[in-house]
């Protein structure tokens, strides 16, 4: 299958540089004193013909608009010829000609050797083979550098920064998570960070190009050749250096946060349950909702069962009424502030068969509440309210509620604040589309957010659809979606595969076959004398059909083949069944080395997972902690979610970090 995402990025970036090149070529022919030339046809061809952003404007440098610089008053006053015979002639002696070039501003043999070093250092900087040899030998041996700033209020700030107080690694091994903590701190102004090179290694690189066997002006060559790394080189490899190493640490933390937001909205829902949902609390207390199998809501209040016992009394009768009034056998407790002690506190005084309990993942919750989605969803109710019926959709539909929150909000991957923004948005527009349409939705309950991106389906259509449910209730065919002002030809072409309509005319209405193969569906079932339904729920009356009878013109053989797959499986959610994990650790104090717990990964980073043990705290499994054998993705492991029992292999209570282990 093609990566479309992949495919959408390297078109992006394909744009980008060729709208970059046509700039720079424009630029260049605008120019009309450059000391190098114009735009010759090799220079062109070199720059249509760039690999990548840096190439194209290593052959810029020397075009780009600059302040006048030294070299250019040096060329101005007559000392380009000079510097042009130091660099092609090898016999030149430069204390015998330099006389020739005095003038006002360069009136004797020192300040004319300064002018044409200047000239010579300039052109070596914007050597763009230069800038690349260089780029790559530092790649390979120069390492970066991080101290702490010293300072008694940096130290006390800078915890989750102690170990980059004293760093330094090579370039090329360090990996995506520890470039952008470093950057972070830099940025904070808790850490100074600098590339460390072997400058005898550079000088050695340009000295093979600029160097002329017994030349009798070498030791200006070698003057310039440090002159131009000192004053310029140094300065735009380093940011040079810096950009790359960003780029590929966003591109990494990127993919992971995607990777990791693909897992969780594939994350396997409850189903249509009515449930009870708790955000909890302590001083304020607990706000309290009861939700229907649809996530609407009936009922909300306040309880406060973590304080006094007649409170509590009060609560515990409240909580009691409803499950037995709404037939409740699901609760959604937050995990936030006194999540786990609600939790326990509902286990120890609920004693009603078949309940579940749940703790459920806060993070977006409070900005979902104070969104323009939530004001729109439910105007007149208190943002408190709003943060528990988020809890409770969650663990209805993980997708369904989690679309309506900026995916950096949600608290999974890393670094996602750091890194580029733009990058960020377009993969993560990509995952939530291809998830969407990878699970497809039921048209009748999905609000306006998730219609949306239901491929073909934009705002207005969406909001279209939610209309037309409200004035003519419930659609009960994808033909009938033809009705709907806006929805033409084209987007239900587009839409309806990934549309479901359960208990509606047709059986085909619930599965993603495309409703312009139904003849097909329905040809087989009249060629077997038996009816449609019964057609879908027998597979052994599927087996007597012949693919190759059905395959046509307009439709070929794989596509038969997929119809026949769904028809296995209609309308079974791809996300699979819901599950859940007792959790028993409730305080760090209680861990021990060695201890075996169970887990629910709750993050996973390039450096390893992140298992939520109970506590408030997630204990972290290393990367190298994972398999016997080398990994370099946690994904090959592990997944979001997914059930775990782990080793304890050292704790650090003073700065909340357990380490644990999948080895034992």
């Amino acid at each position: 299958m093609i990566d479309l995402s992949f495919c959408n990025k390297i078109a992006s970036r394909l744009s980008i540089q060729v709208h970059r090149v046509k700039t720079v070529l424009e630029l260049i022919e605008e120019s009309c004193t450059i000391p190098q030339g114009q735009l010759t046809d090799l220079l062109r061809k070199q720059i249509e013909q760039a690999e990548d952003a840096l190439v194209l404007e290593d052959l810029y440098a020397p075009y780009k608009k600059k302040k006048k610089s030294k070299a250019d008053i040096a060329i101005e006053n007559g000392l380009l010829p000079l510097a042009e015979l130091i660099l092609n002639n090898n016999s030149i002696e430069f204390n015998g000609i330099a006389s020739k070039y005095f003038c006002d501003l360069y009136p004797d043999i020192l300040s004319v050797r300064q002018g044409t070093i200047e000239i010579i250092a300039s052109r070596i900087a914007d050597d763009s083979l230069i800038r690349e040899s260089i780029r790559e030998q530092l790649f390979k041996k120069s390492s970066i550098q991080s101290r702490i700033i010293k300072s008694k209020e940096a130290e006390k700030i800078a915890a989750t920064y102690r170990d980059y107080f004293d760093y330094n690694e090579s370039i090329k091994s360090i990996p995506s998570h520890r470039y952008l903590a470093i950057e972070r701190g830099e940025k904070q102004k808790l850490l100074r960070v600098k590339l460390i090179h072997d400058e005898s290694d550079i000088f050695r690189i340009i000295g093979r190009k600029y160097y002329r066997e017994q030349s009798r002006s070498r030791k200006i060559l070698e003057d310039a050749i440090v002159h131009s790394w000192t004053s310029s080189l140094n300065d735009i490899i380093d940011i040079q250096i810096h950009n790359i190493l960003k780029k590929n640490s966003d591109e990494v933390a990127t993919k992971v946060f995607a990777e990791n937001i693909r897992q969780l909205f594939l994350e396997a829902p409850l189903g249509e349950k009515t449930i009870i949902a708790i955000d909890p609390g302590f001083r304020t207390g607990s706000k309290v909702v009861v939700l229907d199998q649809y996530g609407d809501l009936q009922k909300y209040y306040t309880i406060f069962p973590l304080q006094d016992i007649h409170k509590s009394e009060e609560a515990l009768n409240k909580l009691n009424a409803d499950i037995k009034r709404y037939s409740v056998h699901h609760i959604a407790v937050g995990d936030g502030t006194a999540g786990r002690e609600t939790v326990e506190w509902i286990k120890s005084n609920i004693l009603i068969n078949e309940l579940f309990v749940f703790n459920i993942s806060e993070q977006g919750a409070s900005i979902y509440s104070a969104s323009e989605i939530a004001r729109e969803e439910f105007a007149d109710l208190d943002i408190t309210y709003r943060g528990a019926i988020s809890i409770g959709r969650r663990l209805l539909d993980p997708m369904a509620e989690l679309i309506k929150i900026d995916p950096k909000s949600i608290g999974i991957g890393q670094y996602q604040h750091d890194v580029n923004q733009k990058l960020l948005k377009e993969s993560l527009d990509f995952t939530l589309l291809s998830c969407v349409n990878k699970v497809g939705v039921n048209v009748n309950t999905a609000s306006k957010y998730l219609l949306t991106y239901i491929s073909g389906l934009g705002p207005t259509i969406s909001e279209n659809i939610v209309q037309y449910r409200k004035e003519i209730g419930k659609i009960n065919s994808k033909n009938e979606l033809k009705k709907v002002p806006r929805l033409g030809p084209k987007a239900f072409e587009q839409c309806a595969g990934f549309l479901r309509i359960k208990d509606g005319i047709n059986p085909l209405d619930n599965t993603s076959i495309h409703p312009e193969h139904y003849s097909i569906v329905d040809k087989m079932a009249k060629n077997l004398g038996v009816s449609l339904a019964e057609f879908i729920a027998n597979e052994n009356l599927r087996k007597k059909i012949v693919i190759k009878d059905f395959v046509s013109n307009d439709v070929g053989e794989p596509t038969i083949i997929d119809i026949f797959k769904e028809l296995d499986k209609p309308g079974l959610d791809p996300r699979g069944e819901f599950s859940n994990i007792e959790v028993k650790i409730r305080n760090i104090s209680e861990l021990k080395d060695g201890m075996i717990l169970d887990g629910i990964v709750n993050n996973i980073t390039k450096f390893g997972a992140f298992v939520d043990i109970g506590l408030k705290v997630s204990g972290l499994i290393h990367i190298s902690e994972m398999s016997e054998k080398f990994i370099s993705d946690p994904n090959e492991i592990v997944h979001l979610k997914q059930k775990v029992k782990v080793k304890i292999i050292s704790i650090e209570e003073s700065r909340d970090r357990i380490q644990l282990s999948l080895k034992f």
